[in-house]
């Protein structure tokens, strides 16, 4: 397939390119960005005059829910949400049912995600057999069937013991560990402490619950050098933790949700379950301190974390309700709400959902997706094509997730995706 997208503007964050220029898709490749080959003959042409050409975003955070909780989503519903909102690579959490703790598990997801022809699907190995936090699961062989790195996903590891050997030896392999930091006794709360906690007589999670596991986290990997990437940073005081292990050159990444980079615990209301939400939302100087470090680099990447939940497990007492909400198809639009309320440049709004998220996976990616996140001649063909100006309205019944519940539901976004392009082929094209 052989495809131009014509007169749109450019933006490459990773390169810093900018223009209105063509671009010339073959073979799954991009073979022209601004400059056409000679004698290209395309089968067909995209029209993107007055819309931005972007690589195709990357979502280090998307709860796929296959295989064990097809109730609340399927590979077809959430990798159709996937495209519908520009997503071409997406990183998915191993806290599955079974858990993806065994190389037959990872190879079965990829194959089946392989089938439907959308986004790509990059699975995290658990760090520990189901979970559990007792023993090292088999890194290696899980390495050779696609994982991009190994987790506990929501699951605190207790056991400091177990967590250094599991970084003594991703370190001494290359692989990175993914940790929310969450200490487990301090974060049994449903709400972030706090007035409106206390005023609401919900159990509350500390700041403390954060930044006493990423001091943890930090003493550890001097001790082991292992690499880290901090999933779903929420407060002010982990920021400047993160800031300060920056500086002291761990090799350290971050990224930070959608919902906490807009909301925070005022917008719970009268028990709003909505906004049940892991991390818990935090209070405005946290939101502020997380956006302001967004900007500055300090944090790399903004996530969808894409959490579907069904009406059963999400229309219950705000306590008693599932924590998670659909994300992916709002990516886009939150962040470049942010990037517009914030004064940030269209290529920094962009590049923390492109060349920064694929920077995190680096090497983990492979050859063929070496070049995810970014626009260049001979890389991979993943884009996203959507148009800045066209604002619209998040209506639960209209998202393609099979998880309607979202915090931003009638909040007015910008950008619309038109197309979505994976692999030199139009997974999406809005009609």
């Amino acid at each position: 397939m052989k495809i131009l997208v014509r007169n749109g503007r450019v933006i490459d964050p990773a390169r810093n390119f900018d223009e209105i220029c063509d671009v010339a898709l073959a073979a799954g490749r991009v073979i022209g960005v601004g400059t056409v080959p000679e004698g290209f003959s395309a089968n067909r042409v995209i029209d993107a005059r007055g819309c931005i050409v972007a690589p195709g975003l990357v979502d280090l955070a998307a709860r796929l829910r296959e295989p064990g909780h097809e109730h609340e989503g399927m590979l077809e519903s959430e990798m159709a949400a996937a495209v519908a909102g520009g997503v071409t690579s997406l990183v998915c959490p191993p806290d599955t049912d079974p858990v993806l703790d065994e190389p037959g598990l990872v190879d079965m997801l990829k194959f089946r995600a392989e089938k439907l022809h959308q986004a790509r699907v990059f699975p995290l190995g658990a760090l520990t057999r189901g979970l559990a936090g007792e023993v090292l699961t088999e890194m290696a062989e899980l390495t050779e069937s696609g994982c991009v790195g190994f987790s506990q996903a929501e699951v605190p590891l207790q056991n400091t013991q177990v967590l250094q050997r599991a970084m003594q030896y991703a370190s001494t392999y290359g692989y990175t560990v993914w940790l929310r930091p969450h200490d487990h006794y301090l974060g049994q709360g449903v709400a972030a402490s706090g007035p409106l906690a206390t005023r609401l007589g919900l159990s509350g999670i500390p700041v403390v619950a954060e930044t006493i596991a990423l001091h943890t986290i930090f003493e550890l990997m001097r001790m082991t050098g292992a690499r880290v990437h901090l999933c779903r940073i929420s407060s002010a005081r982990g920021v400047e933790l993160v800031r300060q292990a920056r500086q002291e050159g761990l090799k350290l990444t971050c990224d930070v949700s959608i919902n906490s980079l807009h909301l925070t615990d005022v917008d719970i209301g009268y028990f709003d379950s909505r906004m049940r939400l892991a991390p818990p939302l935090r209070q405005q100087r946290d939101r502020d301190a997380l956006r302001e470090a967004l900007a500055d680099g300090t944090i790399d990447a903004l996530v969808s974390d894409h959490t579907p939940v069904d009406e059963d497990a999400k229309t219950l007492p705000f306590a008693e309700a599932e924590a998670g909400a659909t994300g992916l198809e709002l990516l886009l639009g939150l962040a470049l709400k942010w990037g517009q309320e914030d004064g940030i440049g269209l290529p920094r709004a962009l590049g923390v959902l492109t060349s920064e998220p694929a920077r995190v996976l680096g090497a983990s990616l492979g050859t063929l997706q070496a070049s995810a996140g970014q626009l260049v001649d001979g890389g991979v063909a993943d884009l996203c094509i959507f148009d800045l100006h066209a604002a619209w309205t998040v209506t639960p019944d209209a998202l393609r997730s099979q998880g309607r519940h979202t915090p931003f539901a009638g909040h007015e976004l910008p950008g619309q995706v038109r197309y979505t392009i994976v692999g030199g082929q139009v997974a999406f094209e809005r009609k």
